[in-house]
């Protein structure tokens, strides 16, 4: 059934009653909904999901999904894990919601005392929101306003090319121009371009960049160590160090947008801890609460905070949610926090050497332009038009999903990016997929709901 809902079916039977609620689910859906990156004179009628447990999603008629992409990256140890499930249940007979202007409560403490003894060294503040764009846009505020705090304003902000870093305003100047953004762009604010580090010499023009606009240069912001939406492009950790070397020498803010690549995802917790860099800022979400409730974190340094004290009350940070820290979603953090143990750890160890093996199997095949990896994250990219709205990928993701497999290529991009829970023999699926795919097979009914990013 879709959830435990009473949908006025009667007395039924269970089949027949499942197939109703289903229809009723698709009726309404279609008649009010507006779906994220959907075009919808074009779209596929979408898939009712009515529960999820472990790697899988499950239909509303009761047909298995394998969730090979932690539905948009979020789901860490696994769907409707125990732990987090009780500590959200408990959470919320104790206390729903408060305001977090002029109060506070423990969980939102306590998960912020915990994210700073895991973060890279000197991050000690934490400023909460709702999701990873508003994460960014925090970032790049307190970046902005601390040195106009301090008497010395800096407006410009620098940015690597291919780079996403959220769909709000301030986020999407950061981002790379595109498909995405060019319908905004003369709302844009100015941000200055540095060559993508798999690619370009980002430390050559970073220098560049620091000779002639230094002075009005405040923050780099950087996806550490791989572009998501830019194409699983994976970068090499010497060139953070660079980056943050330079920055640092020059009084620039490093903000490391993490929303991606923290809790687990290249290995370590963060992303930076491979490269042995701190940042001055650093943005969290999707897998914070382990893929159970939306939640956005902006990690600062003393320093950063520091220049918000002040008797001048026109030096507040004037920013804030609704939702800011609801004592929910921080309870559903703080249980999802205490599972990052050992097991996990050797879970993800193990995924990283599961995902290598069938990249190495996959290199050199016919179709297959390259192959990259970092921790747990798998890229296969595809040989074809390249960008976004390449039909190589929505002809993936359609097979996929026919095949019981949840796959969401970007453009020519397929990627593999697991929960932690995910068996050795969940992944051969995916892969058996992938190289059937490459083969010659296809889906039965072409574009019949095969997700993909547009």
């Amino acid at each position: 059934m879709v959830g435990d809902r009473d949908w006025g079916l009667g007395d039924r039977d269970d089949d027949e009653a499942d197939e109703v609620a289903l229809d009723a689910v698709l009726l309404q859906d279609a008649a009010h909904v507006w779906h994220p990156y959907t075009q919808h004179l074009q779209a596929p009628i979408p898939i009712a999901i009515a529960r999820a447990k472990g790697a899988w999603l499950y239909e509303g008629n009761g047909r298995p999904i394998l969730d090979a992409i932690s539905s948009w990256w979020v789901t860490t140890h696994g769907h409707c894990h125990d732990d987090i499930v009780a500590a959200i249940a408990e959470q919320a007979r104790t206390l729903d919601q408060v305001i977090f202007a002029g109060f506070t409560h423990a969980p939102a403490a306590a998960l912020a005392a915990g994210l700073c003894a895991r973060l890279p060294r000197g991050l000690s503040r934490i400023f909460f929101s709702d999701d990873g764009s508003t994460a960014v846009e925090v970032a790049i505020k307190l970046s902005l306003q601390s040195f106009a705090n301090r008497g010395q304003p800096r407006r410009l902000i620098a940015a690597l090319d291919h780079a996403y870093h959220g769909d709000t305003f301030g986020a999407m100047a950061a981002g790379a121009r595109g498909v995405f953004t060019h319908m905004y762009e003369p709302l844009l604010f100015e941000v200055a371009r540095l060559p993508d580090p798999s690619e370009g010499d980002t430390i050559r023009a970073l220098d560049q960049l620091l000779q002639t606009r230094g002075s009005e240069l405040a923050a780099v912001i950087v996806e550490p160590l791989i572009l998501g939406a830019g194409g699983m492009r994976v970068w090499d950790e010497r060139v953070l160090q660079q980056i943050r070397e330079r920055t640092r020498a020059a009084g620039v803010h490093l903000i490391a947008d993490e929303v991606l690549t923290g809790f687990g995802r290249t290995g370590p917790m963060f992303a930076c801890e491979r490269a042995d860099v701190a940042p001055d800022l650093l943005c969290m979400s999707k897998g914070i609460t382990g893929g159970t409730l939306p939640l956005g974190a902006t990690a600062a340094t003393e320093a950063i905070y520091d220049a918000f004290l002040s008797s001048d009350r026109e030096k507040t940070f004037f920013h804030g949610h609704s939702y800011t820290a609801n004592p929910i979603a921080c309870a559903a953090a703080l249980a999802s926090l205490e599972l990052f143990d050992e097991d996990s750890e050797d879970d993800r160890i193990r995924i990283e050497v599961a995902q290598a093996h069938h990249l190495s199997a996959l290199r050199g095949t016919p179709g297959v332009h390259a192959v990259r990896q970092i921790g747990t994250i798998a890229a296969v990219e595809l040989t074809g038009t390249t960008g976004y709205l390449s039909g190589v990928g929505r002809e993936l993701a359609s097979f996929a999903l026919q095949e019981n497999v949840l796959l969401r290529p970007l453009g020519t991009v397929a990627y593999c990016l697991p929960p932690y829970c995910t068996t050795n023999e969940e992944l051969d699926r995916v892969y058996e997929v992938i190289q059937r795919f490459l083969d010659g097979e296809r889906a039965e009914t072409p574009g019949s709901g095969g997700p993909v990013d547009d």
